[in-house]
């Protein structure tokens, strides 16, 4: 999204005075995140890096990648035990359904799904900085473990608003990838395809700040929530 469209859409939502005060507070974040003290913190979690030799932390970003996050979703990987959690969570057999990371960065939660036995993981990242990033780690897994099924990853660099969700049941995952406008879109597709072709869909949304808009789904029903994550299925 540019910055034009990012302009154009929150200024028909909120008008041009709330628009230009929201664009200084997100400024003013991205500056002060930008101190050593801050560039420090964002190395966060380095075990999951160092035990996969991947590098999925946001530490490493170039900063106009970071101001680029302002008009989409600042980019964190997921935390590994959380991720194991909402996977345990899910009463499917793994085998029969394809997992989609919607901002999937630099393909952190791709090699974690690759634990259990989808039929084919893909992610969707509009950055092609991240993108890149996590083509490089797809290959470095490969190289390490040539006997992983790291073929079975596509990942994709484009709009997750045009991409066209495959028609077989799906664990679509979210970890507050767009802002309302583009989870409206989203939603909006995943609701499109399946009643294409009518089929389960699960959504496991990670810190779900706009759980609202899920909720308002006339497919998706909310089955879970604790304070991490929810999870909704196709009724």
């Amino acid at each position: 999204m540019s910055f034009h469209n990012w302009w154009r859409e929150q200024t028909a939502a909120r008008g041009g005075r709330a628009t230009a005060s929201l664009l200084l507070r997100e400024f003013w974040g991205f500056l002060r995140d930008s101190t050593p003290e801050r560039r420090r913190s964002r190395y966060g979690d380095m075990e999951y890096d160092w035990d996969k030799r991947v590098n999925t932390t946001a530490g490493t970003i170039e900063w106009r990648t970071r101001l680029l996050g302002i008009f989409h979703s600042p980019y964190q990987p997921t935390d590994p035990a959380v991720f194991r959690e909402m996977m345990a969570a899910l009463p499917i057999d793994f085998r029969q359904f394809t997992f989609i990371d919607i901002g999937s960065g630099k393909g952190r939660t791709l090699l974690m799904a690759e634990e259990y036995p989808f039929k084919s993981i893909v992610g969707v990242e509009v950055m092609s900085e991240l993108h890149r990033s996590a083509e490089e780690n797809i290959s470095a897994c490969r190289t390490q473990s040539p006997a992983r099924t790291v073929a079975a990853i596509d990942a994709m660099c484009l709009d997750a608003r045009t991409f066209v969700f495959p028609e077989t049941p799906l664990v679509v995952y979210l970890f507050n990838p767009l802002p309302e406008s583009g989870l409206h879109q989203v939603l909006r597709n995943i609701e499109e395809s399946w009643r294409r072709v009518p089929r389960t869909i699960w959504v496991v949304y990670h810190n779900p700040l706009l759980e609202h808009i899920l909720a308002s789904s006339t497919i998706l029903s909310r089955v879970q929530r604790d304070s991490q994550y929810s999870l909704f299925k196709t009724t």
